[in-house]
């Protein structure tokens, strides 16, 4: 497999999904990121529609243009706003409940690659590694809580820059989330893991800008988990595996 940027990992999960032996294995992360977003979505739209109503309910009716140019305008702007806060908030939701199968899915994905089976394999082998997938989504919780507060402030107070710089956060931690299935696959300690994508910081972040910007796109957005794990770990395969497993953790 030839090395790519980021982005081009992440675009080859576009080809993975749907590589026949590949394809069921898809099916759990592509069904749960469907669910959560429309049912999200179809419930934010409707509270939107509310809040408009509200406010234009309060103009009174001879400032009948006023209603109309406040209804055209707001509904983009809150779209916009729902759409960039979609990717982070209800991507790790969706990753917490798809974790188990999402690491499935990492594992396929490798041997399809490589040809070599990591171990135990199926549904068992989901069940008897299930408190340790958790352990590690809540270890992943633990790292982003006070970060995500910290950069969310700067977000607020700080015009421009904290925007740029929240992007780039979760442009991180995007990398972070899809990365550790491969990683964890192989019991690679969280703490080492994030070294390695340090190492490489242009690869990291270009993947998960790659990600954070997909996510922000509807329809696209659905396909976004399946995706970001077969991409992730085409680049867990091409750029770490050989030089991680073969140092001691």
């Amino acid at each position: 497999m030839p090395h790519r940027s980021g982005i081009g990992y992440f675009a080859s999960g576009f080809d993975l999904i749907t590589t026949k032996g590949l394809k069921r294995f898809v099916f759990v992360p592509l069904f749960i990121n469907l669910v959560l977003f429309s049912t999200a979505f179809y419930f934010l739209i409707g509270e939107i529609q509310g809040g408009i109503d509200y406010i234009t309910g309060l103009i009174p009716s001879w400032l009948g243009w006023l209603k109309s140019a406040i209804s055209f305008f707001v509904w983009p702007l809150a779209v916009i706003s729902i759409l960039l806060s979609f990717a982070l908030v209800f991507g790790t939701l969706a990753n917490w409940i798809a974790a188990p199968f999402n690491g499935l899915l990492a594992e396929k994905v490798e041997r399809h690659l490589t040809g070599q089976s990591l171990g135990d394999e199926g549904l068992m082998a989901i069940v008897k590694d299930l408190p340790r997938t958790l352990s590690r989504e809540i270890t992943k919780l633990v790292y982003y809580l006070p970060r995500a507060l910290g950069f969310l402030l700067l977000f607020f107070f700080l015009p421009v820059i904290g925007q740029v710089l929240w992007f780039l956060f979760c442009a991180w931690m995007m990398a972070i989330q899809y990365c550790d299935y491969p990683f964890d696959n192989h019991k690679v300690p969280f703490r080492t893991m994030r070294k390695h994508l340090g190492d490489r910081k242009g690869l990291s972040y270009s993947f998960g800008i790659a990600v954070n910007v997909m996510a922000m796109i509807p329809i696209i957005n659905f396909l976004v988990m399946p995706v970001a794990i077969c991409g992730a770990t085409a680049m867990w395969v091409n750029e770490y595996r050989t030089k991680v497993l073969t140092q001691p953790q």
